[in-house]
């Protein structure tokens, strides 16, 4: 599958040998996207433990902004138009627009066309939970240094 013609929106991609669907994982990578079984979980043909270095670099860029992070804890409770989000955060729309532009790309949240509206919402809601354990991690590990 060449890069350039990546539509996380198309259909299913060949299933695993479990007759799982396999979707694309991570996309607008330098290689290809990484394809994982829709029930990776619980697949019998996944592997034990293996982390993708190249997916989890992406999303921690992704994750790396201020302004993404607040963006995601502000969509967290719901679907919000771009103007609720710049009214909620008191950011500039098209500083908004731009992070929404990375996180839609990083495929953390959903876009929703209703009319001339455009509304966000989180694409997944273990992304909160990342989010929270990231924050009691940082504290603890801020908290623990002695030296700067």
């Amino acid at each position: 599958m060449a890069l350039s013609s990546f539509n996380p929106d198309e259909g299913p991609l060949s299933p695993c040998q479990d007759n799982h669907e396999k979707r694309p994982a991570l996309a607008w990578t330098k290689q290809e996207p990484l394809l994982v079984c829709e029930d990776y979980h619980n697949c019998m043909n996944a592997p034990e433990y293996e982390i993708n270095l190249q997916a989890l670099a992406f999303l921690a860029k992704c994750l790396a902004d201020e302004n993404r992070l607040r963006i995601l804890l502000c969509i967290s409770d719901g679907k919000k138009s771009v103007s609720k989000i710049v009214e909620e955060l008191g950011l500039s729309q098209p500083l908004v627009s731009h992070h929404l532009k990375e996180l839609k790309r990083s495929l953390l949240v959903h876009v929703e066309r209703s009319g001339p509206f455009v509304y966000y919402e989180m694409a997944d809601a273990r992304i909160l939970t990342i989010l929270e354990n990231l924050d009691v991690l940082g504290r603890e590990l801020i908290n623990k240094r002695t030296t700067f």
